[in-house]
């Protein structure tokens, strides 16, 4: 006779009881999660998130209230579980999972990890300490409706690292209010700014110039005074935009340049103040309504063919916004007060809208406008973030724990939550865990590369920060030069090599088919990087990393070659987690506006559609993994969401 503890058998509550697991991150998914744990019998959990709450969580992070404003998510989830789950043993820590403290052996405490994060340098690293530690691991992630969980564990599974992964495109919300750099930037401000005046009011959608950026180093005191198109402070008053805006008829003139709400010159005049943001960018440049209806008078068009794939001149642009404001207005007053209106790719009015303050933004800040129908082929997926997926995510992330805890890790899976029910009418569906593969630069038993650079152009800082940090995602590397002497290019002692910092590689007798030891013995790491010297890399890139596995470089007589080690375990050689898989076209792009660091989502939605895969890469960052074997049938033809844009 099975004895039971509520729904579970009476030894698998009494391990649930007894032992002690991580949570990294205390956000939307990170909230349901520490709900699910607690009320399934979970009694020993530690939290740990370096984010802060702000007014735009409240609509999802239902651990939080309006009074919580500005404190640690961690603590505050933490007090409002303990509430309903007295009993509960909970460690909260506001800070970076990063940090050095918690290193290997603060791993080794936890019977199990499980990430609940949106970035993907804080996903590396977690993924490498639980390699290191041998702990296992549930990654998990979200975007709009569709949803993943997947275990890692070391030499059963492929690890986090093991699938090549495009450049993530996440974007901070101070990018799109402070730095945009792409036109996708404009154009998410400008549907912003749509809903700020016409829809419904967010504050996650803020448009104003975000004095937060955490790049900012300036006096407020002190630069305010010159802020001098506005009678006190740009736009940094907290009033209602919408309150605003109606309050002056929607006229066109003061939205783009009259105290109050200025869109295109004084908030711009206003993010000219704040120094240190351009020291490295190019500043961006104000526009004044009456300037632009000088320059109207000679209209500028250029593109031939329909007239959606013409791109107007900055005038025409005016002209256009200044057009879709009064037709806005209009509907908006024809629907009474307190009507708000639904932005709609398909209303011409609303996509006018749009086109007209994207372009203009872009142009402000030096990029070449865009036409109508490339703005709305980009415009016209941006989806929100689903309170509902992150609840299913996080109840998926407690059954795959129970089959840990149980034994039966061979049982776990990837498990999708899409959008749409397949052919068995099914929204979840289950696919076996890759196997691991030798060619991952993480988890192999020796972990090497090939990157490609021009050893006489490239700075030991460069290698630092942009390829051993960047994009190998180490924390703190240690580099030494197998060049039979053990030199020591890189230390992360503080001060024993910055003056190499300005030194080219070729100072040190790098050259082609050079080979250099890094380790980071913070996260237990080490990686062996054969160097190929190349002149002729495309313009603009300073390296690249040749292929999944490397390519072998030619090798220099070294005595050091059989000092590697198995990552996380010095004594044996484990095999890898990792399966080959080329890097597919990344077709996800996503808009961090709440960013919670370090803290994205994880790993790659996939949406089947007939016999053809589609991807939703790393939820919340935009990362792809390879094709896993699916435990179910084909789901049926989903709607068509390329280009899709998520905005958590």
């Amino acid at each position: 006779m099975v004895q039971l503890v509520g729904s579970l058998r009476k030894e698998l509550a009494d391990s649930l009881s007894a032992c002690r697991v991580l949570v990294v991150g205390a956000g939307g998914i990170g909230c349901e999660l520490l709900k699910n744990l607690v009320l399934t019998g979970f009694k020993n959990i530690e939290v740990i998130d370096l984010d802060t709450i702000d007014v735009s969580n409240l609509n999802r992070q239902f651990l939080f209230q309006k009074k919580h404003v500005g404190k640690s998510k961690a603590q505050v989830a933490k007090e409002s579980v303990l509430q309903f789950c007295p009993t509960a043993n909970i460690t909260a820590y506001h800070d970076s999972i990063m940090n050095p403290d918690y290193n290997v052996e603060f791993f080794r405490n936890f019977m199990l990890v499980m990430n609940a994060l949106d970035n993907r340098a804080a996903r590396n690293h977690v993924n490498r300490m639980c390699l290191a530690a041998d702990i296992p691991l549930i990654e998990s992630g979200t975007a709009g409706y569709l949803g993943q969980v997947t275990v890692i564990k070391k030499g059963l599974t492929e690890c986090y690292e093991c699938q090549p992964k495009p450049t993530q495109k996440t974007f901070p919300g101070c990018t799109i209010r402070n730095t945009p750099s792409e036109p996708i930037h404009c154009i998410v401000w400008a549907k912003y700014l749509f809903n700020q005046l016409f829809g419904e009011e967010d504050a996650d959608q803020e448009v104003s110039p975000d004095t937060a950026d955490p790049e900012l180093s300036w006096n407020p005191a002190d630069t305010e005074a010159r802020a001098t198109a506005s009678d006190q402070d740009g736009d940094i008053k907290r009033v209602s935009t919408k309150d605003w805006a109606r309050s002056t008829g929607y006229d066109a003139v003061k939205l783009f340049n009259k105290v109050g709400f200025s869109l295109f010159k004084d908030d711009i005049q206003y993010l000219l103040t704040m120094d240190k943001l351009w020291k490295k960018r190019k500043a961006p440049l104000p526009l004044d309504w009456l300037e632009i209806q000088e320059l109207g008078k000679i209209l500028e068009v250029t593109g031939t063919g329909l007239k959606d794939q013409q791109v107007l001149g900055v005038a025409g642009y005016s002209q256009l916004f200044s057009c879709s404001v009064e037709t806005l207005r209009s509907i908006l007053a024809d629907k009474g007060d307190g009507a708000e209106l639904v932005w709609d790719k398909d209303d011409p009015p609303a996509m006018d809208f749009v086109t007209a303050a994207a372009n203009l933004r872009m142009h402000i800040f030096s990029m070449n406008m865009k036409s109508r129908f490339d703005i709305k082929s980009m415009a016209g997926n941006i989806i929100p973030a689903i309170a509902t997926t992150n609840a299913v995510i996080a109840g998926l992330i407690v059954l795959e724990a129970l089959k840990i805890l149980s034994g039966d890790v061979e049982q776990c899976r990837t498990i999708f939550l899409n959008k749409q029910p397949n052919p068995r009418k099914k929204l979840l569906v289950p696919c076996a865990l890759d196997p691991p593969s030798a060619n991952c630069y993480v988890c192999a038993s020796k972990p090497e590369v090939t990157v490609k650079l021009n050893v006489h152009k490239t700075l030991v800082l460069a290698l630092q920060d942009k390829i051993l940090k960047e994009k190998f995602g180490m924390v703190a590397p240690d580099v030494q030069i197998e060049d039979g002497k053990g030199t020591i290019l890189i230390s992360s002692e503080e001060g024993e090599t910055e003056a190499n910092n300005s030194k080219f590689l070729s100072d040190f007798g790098i050259r082609n088919g050079s080979r250099l030891q890094v380790d980071d013995f913070l996260q237990d790491y080490t990686l062996l990087v054969n160097v190929i010297h190349c002149e002729d890399l495309e313009k603009d890139v300073e390296f690249e990393v040749v292929g999944d596995a490397p390519d072998k470089a030619p090798t220099p007589p070294s005595a050091q070659e059989d000092k590697n080690v198995a990552n996380g375990n010095k004594d044996s050689a484990e095999p890898s987690t990792s399966s080959k898989a080329p890097a597919e076209q990344d077709d996800v792009l996503i808009v961090d506006s709440d960013e919670e660091e370090p803290s994205s989502s994880t790993m790659d939605v996939r949406m089947e559609s007939g016999g053809h895969k589609r991807k939703l890469h790393d939820a919340e960052t935009g990362e792809a993994s390879a094709k896993r074997q699916r435990l179910d049938q084909p789901s049926a033809a989903d709607e068509d969401d390329d280009d899709i844009i998520a905005l958590d």
